[in-house]
């Protein structure tokens, strides 16, 4: 019996060998693509399995199929159509299972019709309108079906039933999916060993994902993937049977002698016969499915059909991982870590995720981990952060299955992403600090199935770890980002308020004020997340809304830390009484709290603890920090709703009328003599500074205080004796009484008898001189006054502005207050020298921290931003934006959206004015560069380039509405060559104009003219230049530059009148010499001013955004405007020279190049060349190479986010 199971065993082998090598040969002829022929193969094959199994159907059993034929003709076609399949799965109407059973009742009848009726299903998923037939079938190879298929394919449109859109297709390729894998389920006992079938639909999708069309290599790529992972199951249930049939073999031979029953024996072992023959027949047709499609397509040019391949072998490796988890399959998704498409690599990352997270493979996986550690470490800074989130992951699985695997400096590298501004990543960052640092020290362990209470000292342990990492690290300056990023796996810990708030009150808890600090940071950041269930400024979770669940949650959390922390807030402030840097945020604690909690829970001893401890903190501090935090606490219980009003408000009065008498007392000193010590000084400003903070939140105008700052401010200006560090609150003081004061009026019924006239009188009256003395102050010595008085001033003159009379409130007509000439210059004179300079001058050769500069490009940012408000409010003359767009280019880094949007909302409310002061900003820089280097050499100069870059910019600005700004560009023309030739050189000189230069600026709006205005441009140029005498020979650059820009063939981005575009032909096609020259003269009069509509007048400021100057330039640019192909125009042009004589304007002649070329005229489907499905994704340095390279504004960091992390691929 041995030896006749041994000669079985040899003759499956050879069976199983030559059969493989037959498949190897086709998918390799097919993949080459050169004469594969799947009926040759369906014709070898079926040889071979007649040969094999003698039983199988024979041709007696043609009247069959016939009969089949003939009774299906009274229902349907005696051919069933190609369709039938196709829309029973487009439509998903039946159950999959019940299809594929009709399918196989078909295929019993007659196995041709039926295969045939398969392979036009998969054709007809793939989206071609043609058929395979059955003379195609017999008489034609497999390259040249495909070849024909290719021929019928639509080619109208890019989409097929795996991309396309719409509801019918919206679940197509599931029910594909679901299709191929119930084939193979429902054929796994019968025909998937026929031969015939299988064997001919691998050699199909081979040649198939071979093809040059994208739609056959996609679909066929899926089918084929599809249908080798439900081979994978198939061998997995067949390696099950082999493994119970060898137990139940050996139990049955380890028997006695008298037990052993040998017709059991004889069936187990013809039934592992079987089972063998099945598995090789399966891993045949596995092989050919990866070595002819896997193998070939992993790599393909599309990245869809890549992260198909690598899923499916994900899925692979998972199900049938003695097969398939292996190093010669995991190199296919080591190569593909570095894929450039962004859902290829989260395949990689997914499907490794599987099986890291299986405890069970890992062992099989330390080769793999040793070689491609270092690009899954990298991984966490990809630029896409969804890949960068599944890269975290996917190290938590393998620091929890592999220990000691990833070292200290793989996971400091992981650290600072907790600080990143993606929620997703920080929080996935999180999570693995927590797995890394904390799970170890402060782990649990489980009683009975149920989780013990965690014990105080493993509290403990935790935050002193968490202070530990933050204090050490030193990389970041917020502890909150922190708290957020750990939130979703340790937020019972950091809900621990009862731990912190002990470590915090304990006196040898043995904290530093570092420590201390950041624990109160800790505590304020997790009671804010609790209470308000959203992460901090500068993250987003991307969520509309909390459920109920998470609402219950949060209210809860509310209610118990509110009910802890009032009876320890108290003890809290009095401790830290004396720090500043503690006070402030646990003052900010009261933002947070249930403060109805005081009343219903009877808490109102704490709260004259607190109200103590408000008033010492207050009086003791004079940061702005700890001012602003105690009068927003105060205002928070000021409620008058709440029971304990009165006795808030009666402390409020206490406390105001504390500082008012010593501000009193102090002023009356300072006014009396002639000069004060620096103690007098401090304690006048922090009076000033504590009045001032608690005049921006509450109402002390009882207390007029107005008069006596007034009297202060005078002097100050006057006399120059007081010092700015009274100045500035003081000043803060008078515009908050002025605020108070005009809401009681605006607050008050209008309609009343008693007219507040005079209260109307006294305020404007007040306003004004605190004007006077902002402008005056505008020129003081000291940079911090003058910042804010023009903060100040900028903020007056907006809310007593004509727009403060808008919504029914024409009684406070009188308050509006217009701002005369020279406070405007002046205003405008201060803009120019604190916002507008250069980063050399924002110090005095020292070296600044980066959080300073940046809160001084805040400031700026600020102070233009008020200004621009001004503008569009009506504030300040129009005019004077000029003053800031002409540094759009030079400060567009720091300031260019700002002045984006207020040339676009300027442009909205009067196209006309916007042109005109767009070019006053250019003359103005071409009359201060003039003047700096003289008219010789200007237009080689840097300066004079960098205006060239402005031109083109407020060229990008108008936008695609060539009609709509048509007479605005020309007259922005003409009024350019007005002034080009404004100044001309003395007589019987031959020097150009000095102003000559600037038509080169000009230039840079001829493609947005039409071909009609560019003639009658240059008429009106040679009109005006025969008043200038030039040497004959000698034309001028300038003129020759500009009547280049003039000619037809330079007019590449311009569209019809109607608004459509004009093909390319017509594009690059010019008006002839004659046409141009017959100009009349009444055409050259429609470009006189007067022809220009009349502005419409300002009727609102609420104006939409403008289009992104980005998108517009990819507009223009699309259009191949000049500016995208430089060198095209000597191709579309006269490359002649063009010049100007004094008598007549040489206009280029008509273009005589034969145009753009080749137009495409339908979308083709076929790649160029083979050679692009090859991708380089080997190496991991090309593919960092290029990762380099990437634009930097994809990803910028979050100016909130302090850290200045220099991650390349966030």
């Amino acid at each position: 019996m041995a030896g006749t199971w041994s000669r079985i065993q040899r003759g499956t082998r050879v069976l199983y060998l030559s059969r493989t090598t037959l498949l190897h040969r086709d998918s390799e002829s097919l993949s080459a693509g050169e004469g594969s022929d799947f009926e040759d193969s369906l014709r070898r094959n079926g040889k071979k399995r007649a040969a094999k199994r003698p039983l199988r159907p024979t041709p007696a059993k043609l009247p069959k199929k016939r009969s089949r034929k003939v009774r299906a003709h009274g229902q349907k076609e005696s051919e069933p159509p190609a369709s039938d399949l196709f829309d029973a799965v487009k439509g998903a109407k039946s159950d999959m299972q019940s299809l594929v059973d009709e399918w196989l009742d078909s295929y019993k009848q007659d196995q041709n019709a039926a295969f045939l009726e398969l392979v036009n299903f998969f054709i007809r998923s793939c989206g071609c309108k043609g058929t395979v037939t059955p003379e195609m079938f017999k008489k034609m190879s497999n390259s040249e079906i495909i070849r024909h298929l290719t021929e019928q394919f639509n080619e109208d449109s890019g989409d097929y039933p795996l991309t396309a859109s719409g509801p019918s297709w919206k679940k197509f390729q599931g029910s594909f999916c679901e299709f191929v894998r119930t084939l193979v389920y429902q054929c796994q006992y019968s025909l998937l060993y026929d031969g015939f079938p299988m064997d001919n639909l691998i050699s199909l999708l081979t040649g198939l994902s071979d093809s040059q069309v994208r739609a056959f290599r996609h679909t066929s790529t899926l089918a084929a993937m599809k249908l080798m992972t439900s081979l994978v199951r198939v061998a997995l249930q067949l390696s099950l049977h082999k493994d119970n049939n060898q137990r139940q073999y050996e139990a049955e031979r380890n028997k006695g002698p008298g037990q052993r029953a040998p017709e059991r024996l004889e069936s187990l072992l013809e039934k592992r016969r079987e089972l063998q023959e099945h598995q090789e027949e399966i891993e045949g047709m596995m092989n050919a499915l990866f070595r002819g499609v896997f193998v070939h397509r992993y790599r393909d040019v599309l990245p869809e059909i890549r992260a198909i391949c690598i899923e499916e072998i994900g899925s692979w490796m998972q199900s049938y991982s003695t097969s398939f988890l292996t190093d010669s399959y995991l190199k296919y998704i080591g190569w593909t870590l570095h894929d450039k498409h962004r859902d290829v690599r989260l395949k990689c990352l997914k499907a490794l995720q599987g099986l890291y997270g299986n405890q069970d493979l890992t062992a099989r996986l330390e080769l793999f981990t040793s070689r491609f550690k270092d690009r899954m470490v990298s991984m966490v800074m990809d630029r896409e952060y969804d890949v960068a989130v599944e890269a975290v992951r996917l190290l938590i699985l393998i620091l929890k299955s592999m220990e000691g695997v990833l070292t200290d400096a793989d996971c400091e590298s992981i650290y600072p992403v907790v600080y990143a501004s993606n929620r997703a990543l920080a929080s996935a960052a999180g999570e693995f600090l927590y797995w890394k640092l904390f799970y170890p020290e402060c782990e649990t362990r489980a009683v009975s199935g149920r989780e013990r209470r965690r014990s105080p000292r493993a509290q403990r342990t935790f935050f002193y770890l968490l202070l530990s990492f933050f204090v050490e690290s030193e990389l970041h300056d917020h502890a909150a980002y922190l708290v957020d990023s750990l939130w979703d796996c340790a937020g019972p810990l950091l809900k621990d308020w009862e731990s912190l708030t002990s470590l915090l009150l304990e006196k040898d808890q043995n904290l530093g004020d570092a420590q201390e600090s950041t624990l109160v940071e800790i505590l304020v950041s997790s009671v804010r997340q609790a209470s308000e269930g959203h992460p901090p400024v500068g993250r987003a979770t991307g969520r509309k809304g909390l459920t109920a669940k998470e609402r219950k949650i949060q209210a809860d959390d509310k209610v118990k830390l509110t009910e802890h922390l009032i009876p320890l807030l108290p003890q809290l402030l009095a401790k830290f009484s004396a720090d500043a840097e503690k006070v402030a945020p646990l003052l900010q604690l009261l933002d947070y709290f249930d403060l109805r909690i005081y009343c219903t829970r009877r808490l109102e001893k704490h709260l004259e603890l607190l109200l103590q401890q408000l008033q010492e903190v207050v009086v003791k501090h004079a940061e702005p920090a700890v001012l602003e935090a105690g009068a927003h606490a105060l205002y928070l219980l000021c409620n008058p709703e709440f029971t304990f009003f009165s006795r808030v408000d009666f402390a409020r009065s206490q406390l105001v009328d504390l500082l008012t008498d010593r501000f009193q007392q102090e002023l009356e000193e300072l006014l009396q003599s002639s000069s004060l010590d620096e103690d007098e000084v401090y304690s006048l400003a922090a009076t000033l500074k504590r009045l001032s903070a608690f005049y921006n939140a509450h109402d002390l105008t009882r207390w007029e205080l107005y008069e006596p700052c007034y009297q202060l401010l005078r002097k100050a200006v006057d006399t120059g004796e007081v010092p700015h560090q009274v100045t500035l609150p003081a000043l803060t003081l008078v515009y908050f009484s002025i605020l108070w004061t005009l809401s009681h009026i605006s607050g008050s019924d209008a309609s009343q008898s008693l007219s507040p006239q005079k209260q109307l009188l006294g305020l404007k009256g007040r306003m004004v001189a605190f004007c006077e003395l902002c402008q005056s102050c505008l020129s003081d010595v000291d940079s911090e006054i003058q910042e804010q008085a023009f903060v100040l001033l900028s903020d007056l003159l907006l809310i007593f502005s004509p727009q403060m009379i808008v919504g029914g409130r024409e009684f406070l007509r009188p308050l509006v207050f217009i701002p005369e000439a020279t406070l405007q210059s002046e205003l405008a004179s201060f803009l120019m020298d604190h916002v507008f300079i250069q980063p050399g001058e924002l110090s005095s050769g020292r070296s600044q921290e980066d959080h300073i500069q940046i809160e001084q490009l805040h400031q700026r940012r600020r102070l233009l931003a008020g200004f621009c408000k001004l503008l569009l409010y009506g504030v300040l003359e129009m005019d004077a934006a000029s003053d800031v767009f002409k540094h759009y280019n030079k400060f567009y880094n720091d300031y260019g959206d700002i002045i984006k949007e207020t040339l676009t909302r300027a442009r909205q409310m009067d196209r006309s004015h916007c042109s005109r002061i767009l070019l006053l900003s250019l003359k103005q820089l071409y009359t201060e560069l003039l003047q700096e280097q003289g008219p010789q050499g200007l237009n080689e100069l840097p300066a004079f380039i960098e205006m060239r870059d402005l031109a083109r910019r407020f060229a990008l600005s108008f936008g695609p509405q060539q009609l709509q700004n048509r007479d605005l560009v020309v007259m922005l023309h003409k009024e350019g060559i007005k002034f080009s030739l404004s100044e001309l050189p003395p007589a019987g000189s031959s020097s150009q104009p000095p102003n000559l230069a600037f038509l080169e600026l000009l230039s840079e709006f001829s493609p947005r003219l039409f071909h009609q205005d560019k003639q009658l441009l240059l008429s009106y140029l040679e009109k005006c230049l025969q008043r200038v005498s030039q040497a004959p020979g000698r034309p001028w650059g300038p003129v020759t530059t500009y009547c280049h820009s003039l000619s037809p063939g330079e007019n590449t981005a311009e569209v019809s009148p109607q608004g459509y575009p004009p093909s390319k032909k017509k594009r690059v096609e010019g008006p002839s010499r004659r046409h141009r020259e017959d100009v009349s003269v009444s055409q050259e009069e429609s470009l006189e001013p007067n022809s220009i509509p009349a502005t419409p007048t300002l009727t609102s400021t609420a104006v939409k955004s403008g289009q992104p100057l980005g998108a517009s330039e990819k507009m223009e640019e699309g259009g191949s405007s000049e500016l995208a192909f430089p060198q095209g125009l000597y191709l579309l042009g006269n490359p002649r020279s063009r010049s100007l004589s004094p008598q007549h304007v040489q206009t280029p002649l008509n273009p005589s190049g034969s145009g753009l070329g080749k137009q495409l005229t339908r979308l083709s489907l076929m790649e160029e060349d083979e050679d692009e499905f090859e991708i380089q994704n080997d190496s991991s340095e090309e593919w960092q190479g290029s990762g380099k390279s990437s634009s930097s504004s994809e990803h910028r960091l979050d100016l909130l986010d302090s850290t200045e992390l220099n991650f390349e691929d966030f």
